[in-house]
């Protein structure tokens, strides 16, 4: 398993500020900037948020790949923040996830992050929201494999582990596997270790993070809000352990997304965090 970033980490200097919730950090980030930065910070690997790259034309994405090499990244292409395939209510996204797969594997990625849905579009009944998934994501697994890029369905708030296991596993498919969050299951009050435990064998990328109780309702996404790695509730080495029981060696891509407000200093909690998941890899 190998150190990386996700540049969720940066949504903020990206100009996708939470409303109510977060403010403006007064400054922007490039894509180029964060590319520096994650390479400053000693990492193997990025994985690429495409909703903070509006530029996906043939050359743009050459010159990309070209950075990343120079730059000695491995990468993960993420595609759906924030909502998606919509939980399956929206069939035309999955010809934009469809078109990004293409994306993927001319910037030189194997593993492609995909949100089915999020926390706000996730339907009370399971069995329609399965049922109206399924016929979208076996449209997509025909030209993740023509492109040989596996898709990484992650635990977006929008299932509990069982359900996203299910999923997969009624696909049925080498090209389509999971995302694992380690901390997501807990903000829809799911044990975060019973779900680790449960999603490793299916994991293909990663979202590492950490959080902390704050104040308001549990079952609101800012009562969870994210801390550097060590300093929350979620017990990153023992998920560390379940992933590499399961034989995953891909990215641990950190991701910190509304950091608690005791941390106002964002590099610091970064740079905090990747020293940290370095030393729980030795």
């Amino acid at each position: 398993m190998k150190p990386a970033i996700d540049s969720y980490c940066y949504h903020r200097f990206f100009g996708e500020i939470y409303p109510g919730i977060e403010t403006d950090p007064g400054s922007r980030i490039t894509l180029d900037g964060f590319l520096e930065r994650a390479h400053a910070l000693g990492v193997a690997g990025v994985s690429l948020e495409s909703c903070f790259i509006p530029d996906v034309d043939d050359a743009s994405v050459a010159r990309l790949s070209a950075r990343l090499d120079g730059l000695g990244l491995e990468r993960v292409w993420a595609w759906g923040h924030p909502r998606g395939l919509s939980s399956g209510a929206d069939p035309a996204a999955a010809d934009d996830l469809i078109r990004h797969i293409a994306i993927a594997r001319k910037v030189g990625a194997s593993v492609m992050r995909i949100c089915c849905g999020g926390r706000k579009t996730r339907p009370a009944s399971w069995p329609a929201h399965r049922e109206r998934l399924l016929p979208l994501l076996r449209r997509c697994v025909g030209p993740a494999a023509e492109h040989g890029v596996v898709l990484a369905i992650e635990n977006h708030i929008d299932f509990l582990a069982d359900e996203l296991i299910e999923l997969v596993e009624r696909i049925d498919s080498p090209w389509l596997g999971v995302c694992l969050d380690t901390a997501n299951n807990l903000r829809i009050l799911e044990d975060p270790l019973v779900a680790a435990r449960k999603l490793a064998p299916y994991a293909r990328a990663t979202h590492v993070k950490d959080v902390a109780a704050f104040r308001g309702d549990p079952k609101d996404f800012s009562f969870w809000p994210s801390v550097p790695l060590g300093d929350g509730i979620i017990d990153i080495p023992a998920i560390l352990g379940f992933l590499r029981e399961a034989g995953y060696d891909g990215l641990l891509a950190l991701e910190i997304d509304y950091l608690h407000p005791a941390y106002s200093d964002h590099g610091a909690a970064v740079a905090t965090s990747i020293a940290r998941m370095k030393a729980m890899l030795l």
